[in-house]
């Protein structure tokens, strides 16, 4: 039973680095409430550069869940999650973007939940619109964040057609 328990426990670390591995840069966190055991519960607040645009950083804040379960990488973190996208560099396409694209997601419970976030052109008005939101395999969540970067009209976005 013991070894069973061991082995459950390296299974969820191990997904737990795989999870990790996707995650952009951390740039810190902040605690939110203290855990006697595991690590505490926190925000933390990390950078994804966009693949797609050369230029482009978003900052996603997230709640992380602790104690013995976020430690072993068991919890469900909670779904809230904020997002502030912002040239950081001049503006590039490596090739035409699509209309709407997913550009980064993350495991935030062991199985069901994913952290996603979305980039939607705005061609009318020659911006990147940025959405974070969570989904569940079973049940999503309406709570979303929304952020968006003008590009200099001089630079149109190449779209996919």
């Amino acid at each position: 039973m013991k070894a069973r328990t061991l082995a459950v426990a390296a299974l969820a670390l191990a997904m737990g680095a795989a999870g990790a591995a996707a995650a952009g840069e951390r740039i810190g966190s902040v605690d939110t409430a203290f855990q006697w055991l595991g690590r505490d519960h926190d925000i933390v607040v990390e950078a994804h550069d966009d693949p797609g645009v050369r230029g482009v950083t978003c900052y996603v804040s997230r709640a992380r869940t602790g104690g013995v379960k976020g430690t072993l990488g068991l919890a469900e973190d909670r779904a809230e999650a904020s997002i502030s996208c912002h040239q950081v560099g001049p503006i590039a396409f490596d090739k035409p973007l699509r209309q709407q694209q997913e550009i980064f997601s993350e495991r935030i419970s062991l199985v069901f939940k994913r952290l996603r976030v979305v980039r939607m052109v705005d061609e009318k008005r020659n911006t990147l619109v940025y959405l974070t939101y969570s989904d569940k395999l079973i049940d999503g969540s309406p709570q979303n964040s929304i952020t968006a970067v003008p590009v200099d009209p001089a630079t149109p976005i190449p779209l996919r057609r």
